[in-house]
């Protein structure tokens, strides 16, 4: 079967090893239900609680403070939606480059007579916590964006938050296991996490909660995960979560140091071919590089690459079958054209500069043949 080399792990990850290993008996003979009282529930009862501390230590939180969900998305509704349900209506300010799944359930309390605001961002992504509304009552500003890699001052954010009085929340889904994070030392009353971005299972998530905060629950029901989320626990996907966080924290400052080589290979082939990278002169993820090529749509560029055995992105995997350009670019004041032209690479533990070389080679290769083909178009 053909297998292009994979170069999109910001959109997911392949299963590390140790993580299928983990998940396998909880596919199989490990059965029980966590809430029995007999040995089989208690058994899993354990596994949860262990992969709940090893969730904990990967952002140096409290176990008590994780919250499993079914990933990132429900975790994003669950403080959004779950927060404004414990508050009077008021303002809610998010950032002008969050990913769908903050922005929607906050227009979703905009139309349930919440107001709105947005936190704008500077040319090189950058959130600015001086645009942000001093009345707003929950914010959300993610902790590093999906598209363009760039970090953000989550804690400028965190004491603006503290003089206002709001409920600071950041979705940290991409900087998992790529940059440390300390939930403490950030300030945020609330972060957004997810196993398939660190090789761990899709379908598995959390919401990290400071114990100050009250929020509503999703899904009401038998009262699991401290009453905020209902339902019998996705035991394997919890556990390969646990395992991939520790995985992850373990391995981290080796893999970014090969990480950023590799991202600035594809950077030098990308100025050599007169291209241009968003957020270049930002702090960035070390494993992400979203660029334009000048005159080349970003679609026909995945496509043709995809071909010659390259696995890229034109944008984010929630939203690529959108036409418009992209709402982080956009927000960046990219052109709309230049902005089609986006491809996002983003790197991961398995990518070796032998893959990285020859996507460059292959990158010149196709953009060559269509800058030809537009120029014999034009002629």
């Amino acid at each position: 079967m053909f297998a292009p080399v994979y170069l999109d792990h910001n959109a997911s990850t392949p299963l590390l090893d140790a993580v299928r290993e983990a998940m396998l008996p909880w596919l199989g003979v490990r059965f029980g239900n966590a809430s029995s009282r007999h040995e089989y529930g208690r058994a899993a009862r354990r596994a949860i609680d262990d992969a709940r501390a090893q969730v904990a230590a990967a952002v140096k939180a409290h176990p008590t403070e994780v919250v499993f969900t079914s990933g990132g998305s429900e975790a994003n509704n669950l403080f959004i939606k779950g927060a404004a349900a414990r508050m009077k209506p008021g303002v809610i300010a998010v950032s002008a480059i969050e990913h769908p799944c903050v922005r929607e359930p906050a227009r979703q309390l905009a139309r349930g007579g919440w107001e709105l605001a947005g936190i704008a961002a500077d040319t090189q992504g950058r959130v600015l916590v001086d645009t942000l509304d001093p009345r707003a009552a929950l914010v959300s500003v993610m902790a590093a964006n999906n598209e363009t890699g760039v970090l953000q001052d989550i804690p400028a954010f965190a004491a603006a938050a503290k003089r206002s009085g709001a409920w600071l929340h950041s979705d940290a889904v991409q900087a998992l296991g790529k940059i440390e994070l300390d939930f403490r030392a950030l300030g945020v009353a609330a972060m957004t996490l997810s196993a398939h971005k660190i090789g761990g299972p899709q379908g598995a998530g959390a919401l990290v909660l400071d114990k100050r905060v009250d929020i509503e629950p999703l899904i009401a029901g038998g009262g699991h995960e401290r009453g905020l989320r209902s339902g019998t626990e996705n035991i394997a996907a919890i556990v390969g979560f646990g395992v991939a966080c520790e995985q992850a924290v373990a391995a981290l400052g080796a893999r970014r140091e090969a990480m950023q080589a590799q991202r600035a290979r594809i950077e030098s082939c990308v100025a050599a071919l007169g291209g241009v990278v968003f957020g270049a002169q930002a702090k960035r993820l070390p494993n992400t590089c979203y660029f334009a090529l000048t005159g080349i749509d970003g679609e026909t560029l995945v496509g043709k690459l995809d071909r010659a055995g390259f696995a890229v992105a034109s944008g984010a995997a929630c939203s690529s079958a959108s036409p418009e350009p992209s709402r982080t670019l956009t927000a960046m004041g990219v052109e709309a054209d230049l902005a089609r032209g986006a491809v996002r690479v983003s790197v991961g533990a398995a990518t070796t500069m032998q893959d990285v070389d020859d996507f460059c080679s292959a990158l010149v290769r196709v953009a060559d043949e269509l800058r030809g083909l537009r120029a014999m178009a034009a002629a």
